[in-house]
């Protein structure tokens, strides 16, 4: 891929790493792409969280890209979502995209607001933007029993930008169809994909001294990544209580952040400490990619889920990835196209979005850890080579790279 001209390539995203989100990753791949290819980037963004009080970390951004954070207002969880804070980060973006020095191209994450605040400040510049579509919030909004008023006007949002965009990127074909009857002129098909480096199955472990400080005492299972109510990760804190007639001593360790935060550990007061007084779920704020692998590669079995139903039922969550990449198999709940590579590829356990299948498919799990050898290597490397071979990060960075190219080559 030749260079962009001069101006180099724009993103307005309100989430960044370090924050750990399946947007922050694949927004990664594509700046490292553009980087790696000589394109100058740019990203406005938001500031990084602190955590429990303390102050946000130190962020290091790639080598090539310079990053722009302005503050915006958050839940008590410290994620950025609902119709208040997504304004106060993009009423600022309207500024800050209508002063940035000019680019080539501008690239926009969801939500639908600031897809329309990308799109009317877009034309009044005269710039091509593209649009990033890993699902359809109009649709999920319905779907969650949102006013019909309300939906109206996430949709006719959604569709402005759309609309107005040069190219959109989904991240599978059904979410594609959806953007073409929204508007959309120009829809193209790149899956999400996964840092196959950062996620590795051959790094450090938690210490035991780590494992102390959270309170990890035996076999763990892992729920790492947003936790909203259209994830329903609830559920398997729910069925832990059956788990744990037959195996005592395991744990859920919640990583991340969410609107159902506070419905898990809700779920997990319900449940009895183990028999050397550890609790049954731990839960733990956001961590960085590279200290949520470490996480992952300790753990029996990963826990991803999708509840039915809610308008996301074709997702494909970054977090079966990053567990695969790891070396970690998954205990998958929920429908959609994950299941077929699960058991097809034989990478896990699938379960029907029900206390007592979900329960089964995390016994089985820790079933297979007690008699599979510490951190089976060669078991490991199967799972991270599957999807190194078929959604690395890297790979799905660069199509996105050569869409972006295109769009400013037709400009």
């Amino acid at each position: 891929m030749t260079r962009f001209p001069r101006g180099g390539a724009l993103l307005a995203t309100r989430i960044h790493l370090p924050e750990a989100a399946a947007a922050s990753f694949r927004l990664d791949g594509v700046e490292r792409a553009l980087a790696r290819h000589g394109v100058p980037v740019r990203a406005l963004t938001t500031t990084v969280p602190g955590r429990d009080g303390r102050p946000a970390p130190q962020v290091d951004d790639p080598q090539g890209v310079r990053v722009s954070r302005w503050p915006a207002l958050r839940d008590a969880s410290g994620y950025l979502r609902g119709y208040l804070p997504y304004l106060s980060f993009d009423v600022p973006l309207a500024l800050r995209l209508g002063l940035a020095s000019r680019p080539d191209v501008v690239l926009v994450e969801p939500p639908p607001t600031t897809g329309v605040v990308a799109r009317t400040i877009c034309a009044l510049r005269r710039l091509p933007y593209v649009w990033y579509a890993p699902d359809v919030w109009s649709d999920a909004a319905a779907s969650t029993g949102a006013p019909e008023a309300v939906v109206r006007v996430v949709r006719t949002a959604e569709s402005y930008a759309m609309r107005g965009a040069r190219c959109v990127i989904a991240i599978n074909e059904e979410v594609a169809e959806r953007a073409r009857a929204l508007g959309a002129r120009n829809v193209v098909v790149v899956p999400n994909g996964i840092d196959t480096d950062v996620f590795e199955p051959t790094g450090e472990l938690p210490s035991d001294e780590e494992r102390a400080e959270l309170g990890i005492t035996g076999p763990y299972l892992i729920y790492a990544g947003t936790a909203s109510e259209w994830q329903g990760a609830d559920i398997f804190a729910a069925a832990l209580g059956q788990v744990r007639r037959t195996h005592p001593t395991a744990q859920i360790l919640y990583i991340g952040q969410g609107s159902d935060w506070e419905k898990i550990a809700r779920v997990a007061s319900t449940l009895a400490p183990g028999p050397d007084g550890a609790p049954a779920v731990v839960m733990h704020g956001l961590m960085d990619a590279a200290d949520a692998a470490r996480w992952q590669r300790g753990a029996a079995a990963s826990l991803v889920s999708i509840r039915p139903g809610q308008g996301y039922d074709f997702a494909y969550p970054t977090k079966v990835l990053a567990a695969l990449a790891c070396g970690v198999p998954v205990v998958y709940a929920g429908v959609g196209p994950v299941v077929e590579d699960l058991t097809a590829h034989e990478l896990g356990w699938v379960a029907g979005y029900t206390e007592d299948d979900v329960a089964r498919a995390m016994s089985q799990a820790l079933d297979e850890a007690d008699q599979v050898a510490d951190h089976d290597i060669s078991r490991a490397r199967r799972l991270h080579a599957w999807v190194r071979d078929h959604r690395s990060l890297r790979a799905t960075g660069e199509a996105v790279a050569r869409h972006l190219r295109t769009v400013v080559r037709g400009a």
